[in-house]
């Protein structure tokens, strides 16, 4: 009885033998024969599949360096070829693109499709004068942007929201308006320098609306005054080499944060009394190169300052309290700098303690010192 069981089931296990796969899918055929059919199959709510973003990539061709262009580490890098336009089907995946030193004129509508991973552009030294109002949009991810030396006329529209460093020194501009610049609220750095911009072309708040801007410099153009509604998150503000020919007594109000405050190379001769309450924790001030006839008034009220430029003026004297308070505990930093040189003053014109607040001799220059 036992020789016959183990005979059986020898037979049946000769009988199924291995599985051999002649086609592509014939690992589904065990499905259709039980009637299972994938597609019509239901699937639950929850494991059905979630794309994000990213996985759209997967969809798109291959990355293609351009003709002549070198990429490496998604950077792809297309300087000083002499192109006269953007060049096309751009790798997808591309983080910086470098174009500058071209004869670029123009930047249009889909230059930049697919370039939704592109953090940093550069089309520095071209001859852009027109960009399309969505040249920039599908760069959701564009925090620098380099303008400078072209020929715009006008900051663009519809710049990415994303930005964080925009400059367009050494342009064409005339104008700043607030519908260009409302949008860049994460915005941390704008160079605007050497620029034919007057201070009417420059829309009343222009720039209130960006709360996190840190550093602006508007230098070597034609305004006459201090931009008005500056934000107050502003740490450095450069106004050196316009034609800037006073300073307010509300020029500077609101801006409590300001650090350094540049306004070298005008033509100021009065600085408002009150004016430089309004930015206690300035640290430098660059007044050197202007027309100043005495030192500015609430230089001693700072408690921080440690840095002060007023060479090449007309300072004739030099008072007890213009540098150092009554007190010597008010004062928090002491002076590391201050440059008095090239102003038309006598040595009994000034006063004998008038830097008593300053704990390193070598700190005051005068130009003719010994």
């Amino acid at each position: 009885m036992t020789a016959t069981l183990i005979f059986l089931l020898l037979a049946q296990v000769s009988w199924a033998g291995p599985f051999q796969q002649k086609g592509l899918f014939d690992f589904m055929l065990e499905d259709e024969a039980s009637g299972l059919d994938y597609e019509e199959a239901p699937v639950p709510p929850e494991s059905k599949p979630r794309f994000t973003p990213d996985d759209f990539d997967m969809l798109l061709p291959e990355p293609v360096c351009p003709f002549r262009c070198q990429c490496h580490l998604r950077v792809v890098q297309c300087s000083d070829l002499g192109l006269d336009k953007v060049p096309k089907d751009l790798p997808h995946d591309t983080t910086l693109l470098d174009l500058q030193n071209n004869k670029i004129t123009e930047i249009k509508d889909g230059d930049f499709k697919n370039l939704r991973h592109l953090h940093t552009l550069i089309l520095v030294n071209n001859k852009i004068s027109k960009i399309s109002p969505a040249a920039f949009k599908p760069l959701v991810k564009l925090e620098r942007l380099y303008l400078s030396k072209n020929k715009l006329q006008e900051l663009p529209e519809n710049m990415p929201n994303s930005l964080r460093e925009l400059r367009a020194h050494e342009n064409e501009i005339t104008k700043l308006q607030k519908s260009a610049l409302s949008q860049l609220n994460k915005t941390i750095v704008i160079e605007l320098g050497t620029n034919p911009l007057k201070s009417s072309g420059i829309e009343s708040g222009a720039f209130q609306d960006m709360s996190k801007l840190s550093y602006l410099r508007i230098a070597d153009t034609n305004i006459t005054t201090i931009p008005k509604g500056l934000p107050s998150s502003l740490t450095e503000l450069h106004l050196d080499g316009n034609k800037i020919t006073k300073v307010g007594a509300s020029d500077l109000k609101g801006l409590i944060n300001l650090a350094k405050l540049g306004l070298s190379f005008n033509s100021i001769s009065v600085v408002d009394n009150g004016t430089l309450a309004n930015v206690p924790h300035l640290r430098e001030l660059h007044l050197d190169n202007n027309k100043l006839i005495r030192v500015p008034g609430g230089l001693a009220d700072h408690k921080f300052l440690q840095v002060i430029y007023l060479h090449n003026n007309n300072i004739t004297s030099v008072g007890r309290y213009d540098f150092c308070p009554p007190g010597y505990d008010i004062k928090k930093a002491s002076y590391a700098g201050v440059s008095l040189f090239r102003n038309p003053m006598q040595r009994w014109n000034i006063s004998r303690d008038a830097f008593r607040c300053v704990y390193m001799r070598s700190a005051i220059q005068f130009g003719n010192y010994k």
